[in-house]
């Protein structure tokens, strides 16, 4: 993890890369309780049987499951000392180049692209991708906006 003291330490780093979380395992208990939350049911997640016989040889996590990953693995990558808050300020790009197989681990690796002063404070954009062990390709790349407001 980048410990920063501050947001001028953290823009003194913009371009920089912040390394990778550790793996961990995408399971199926989650992938049904994220078709739950959002009643997204469809086959190739959730019917066992049926994805084996798919286009994909299992079940996989739905994108925007692969997507909610992102929060929490950032927080293993980053941290900002010195601020009232970061506020979750949307996204810039979402793809989702390749499939991420429930039994499969992830990890997140995360770039600082830009840091842009704002009345609010300072608007952050990270690049964030989401490998699955093994794979050449990301399961998923996005821009994330992080608003850091200063204390």
């Amino acid at each position: 993890m980048r410990i920063f003291s501050n947001v001028t330490e953290l823009k003194a780093a913009q371009g920089t890369h912040l390394g990778f979380t550790e793996w961990r395992t995408v399971t199926q208990e989650q992938v049904n309780l994220f078709a739950d939350a959002t009643g997204d049911h469809q086959w190739i997640h959730v019917d066992t049987e049926r994805a084996a016989q798919g286009p994909f040889g299992g079940t996989i996590a739905h994108g925007f499951l692969s997507l909610s990953l992102l929060p929490t693995l950032t927080s293993e990558l980053i941290r900002v000392d010195g601020l009232a808050m970061g506020i979750n300020y949307g996204l810039n790009k979402v793809r989702f180049p390749s499939p991420v197989p429930v039994g499969s681990r992830v990890r997140a690796g995360g770039e600082i692209l830009d840091l842009t002063d704002t009345a609010q404070g300072v608007l952050g954009t990270l690049k964030l991708v989401l490998e699955v062990e093994g794979v050449p390709k990301p399961a998923c790349v996005a821009e994330q906006l992080i608003l850091y407001i200063p204390a």
